[in-house]
């Protein structure tokens, strides 16, 4: 069920403490060792495409994986964990469930996502989703709340999506793009609705890399806030490149900022893309502009493929990178991304509970 806005006691816990995040849903999901037949369970048994990559639709298939995990960093210290929603709209699940045009000569263009967007089972899917992974992290939220006296929340993941509104697939017609700002606007106002139905205190726009597709998704928020007559906090976070740009879009952090800054956000930061020791530029750039709380939950180190997570960096080497953000005064909110198990967001929390969190500036 929807909750009360937690805002107010959120921000008196940002006042005094370094708030933890949680860690990387994929990551830990390989941890189980999960194959396609388990992934797919009996409901999806028949599905004409794999459905292992679909880390989603373990909320449905596999509740009890996902709830274990939920557990796993909440116990590891996390004071808000993500949803289990990071792809839980009608736009990616059609990559799932979908023939994809291209195969046979056609393309994906407005047309075709608006056939998305009125595709009753995509539409119910994706509403499943957001409701039911809001629910059992929500369970988990509340269980070990109330196990370890301490409270914790809920933030309802909002992905980037598999399209880009900013930049167009067509070398030949720079002005075409794949679908429309009402599309994935639409697309984000169900996923919304859910998320919040299913009981989640905080929205998290994250790992943007393309700023107008954020843009659409802020609106989208605003827009069910006031036409549910509600409100929750938000977070807004930005995957960034080695010159502190949003990927395909471009912006610069200091404008990341000036593009959100309008919607008040609880926090606002960076996250996934590279490694804590090249993230610590941008982080700092965007700690010295914005006036709301910094959130940063890099990944672990860069991609490599022999190392057991995938990532080079081990709980260890996270420790001592937070450690140095929070001793320098950079964090509010404080996690991990890809590569980041458990074991990880667990040496984060000890990293970060000694030092006090950055001053917030007061948003007029």
């Amino acid at each position: 069920m929807p909750q009360a806005d937690p805002t107010d006691e959120i921000q008196r816990a940002l006042s005094e403490r370094i708030l933890v995040l949680d860690g990387a849903m994929g990551t830990t999901i390989r941890g189980y060792g999960l194959n396609e037949t388990e992934a797919r369970g009996e409901r999806y048994a028949d599905n004409e495409k794999d459905l292992l990559n679909n880390g989603d639709i373990l909320t449905i298939t596999r509740p009890d994986v996902i709830g274990d995990i939920h557990k796993r960093f909440y116990e590891a210290g996390s004071d808000i964990c993500e949803t289990n929603t990071f792809s839980a709209t009608g736009i990616a699940q059609s990559e799932f469930f979908v023939e994809d045009p291209r195969e046979k000569g056609g393309r994906k263009d407005p047309e075709f996502f608006q056939k998305i967007l009125e595709n009753n089972f995509l539409n119910d899917l994706a509403w499943e989703m957001n409701v039911e992974s809001s629910r059992l992290c929500r369970k988990w939220a509340d269980d070990i709340g109330t196990d370890t006296g301490r409270k914790r929340y809920v933030a309802g993941a909002i992905g980037p999506l598999t399209v880009s509104l900013t930049n167009s697939p067509d070398a030949n017609d720079s002005g075409f793009r794949v679908v429309t700002f009402d599309q994935v606007l639409a697309a984000y106002k169900h996923q919304i609705r859910g998320l919040i139905e299913g009981g989640c205190d905080i929205l998290m726009v994250e790992t943007i890399f393309d700023s107008l597709n954020a843009k659409a998704a802020v609106v989208a928020i605003q827009e069910v806030f006031d036409e549910d007559k509600t409100h929750l906090p938000l977070i807004v976070s930005a995957a960034v490149g080695l010159g502190g740009e949003t990927m395909i879009s471009a912006q610069k952090v200091e404008a990341l900022w000036n593009a959100f800054a309008h919607a008040k956000p609880l926090a606002i930061g960076l996250n996934c893309s590279l490694g804590p020791d090249l993230m610590r530029p941008h982080l700092e750039e965007l700690s010295a502009c914005a006036a709301a709380a910094i959130s940063c939950y890099p990944n672990a180190g860069l991609p490599n493929p022999l190392a057991p997570t995938g990532f080079d960096l081990e709980p260890k080497h996270m420790y001592d990178y937070m450690a140095e953000f929070a001793q320098a005064g950079l964090l509010n909110l404080a996690g991990g991304c890809c590569g980041n198990t458990p074991e990880h967001v667990a040496a984060i929390a000890q990293a970060v509970a000694k030092y006090a969190p950055r001053e917030v500036p007061v948003i007029r």
